[in-house]
């Protein structure tokens, strides 16, 4: 198991269609079992509205391989690309 840490500023890939989807900013945590459950990747800025998309969350079961720099993930095409319809 990983520590929150270890997680933090790495980048996430999605191995369908090699899309970088952004930086891990957090984790979620079950206190009861003490485990990770899912990352955390923050939402898109939008060009010419204020604010910014919502989070996106990736459960621990999408996540297929950690590396030293990268997480890949296993998520459908453009399923996180909330700007483009």
């Amino acid at each position: 198991m990983y520590r929150a840490g270890e997680l933090r500023q790495k980048e996430v890939i999605n191995v369908n269609d090699a899309s970088r989807m952004g930086y891990v900013s957090d984790v979620e945590v079950s206190l009861n079992k003490g485990e990770i459950e899912a990352i955390i990747v923050p939402g898109k800025m939008k060009l010419f509205n204020f604010g910014k998309s919502d989070d996106l969350v990736i459960t621990w079961d999408k996540i297929k391989m950690i590396g030293d720099d990268v997480i890949l993930v296993d998520m459908p095409p453009r399923m996180f690309d909330r700007g483009k319809k």
